[in-house]
């Protein structure tokens, strides 16, 4: 059964980091290209980063970059977020995907992990 899981979020004050993980189970990670993505509460979900399955190639969104960065460890069948400089804007459930192309649109992906919540606030 193939399965995404994503961890490492949690709650952290403005300026802080954390690093997200995306592990899958039930198939290998090597040839998919990941996108992680994010939804805040009445929000619709919003492209944050993908990496293509080599990991030669990614893209952020204009509101991370510079701050995000994305990397994979296909021995370890893992994708990671890391996240810095965040802010409250940053709050939101985010998610890992594959089943897609290279891409910032949620509609090009067809497995998806449960979530995890990052909560930025003092």
């Amino acid at each position: 059964q193939l399965q995404l899981v994503e961890s490492g979020g949690g709650l952290v004050q403005p300026g802080g980091s954390l690093r997200l993980s995306c592990a899958a189970s039930g198939f290998t990670l090597d040839y998919y290209a990941i996108g992680w993505f994010r939804q805040a509460p009445g929000q619709e979900r919003e492209g944050v980063s993908c990496i293509s399955g080599s990991g030669a190639r990614t893209n952020f969104a204009d509101s991370v970059k510079g701050r995000f960065t994305i990397s994979r460890d296909n021995a370890k069948n893992t994708v990671y977020l890391q996240m810095n400089s965040l802010k409250p804007e940053d709050t939101a459930v985010y998610y890992c995907a594959a089943g897609g192309p290279r891409s910032l649109r949620a509609g090009e992906y067809d497995y998806w992990g449960q979530g995890t919540q990052v909560t930025v606030s003092s």
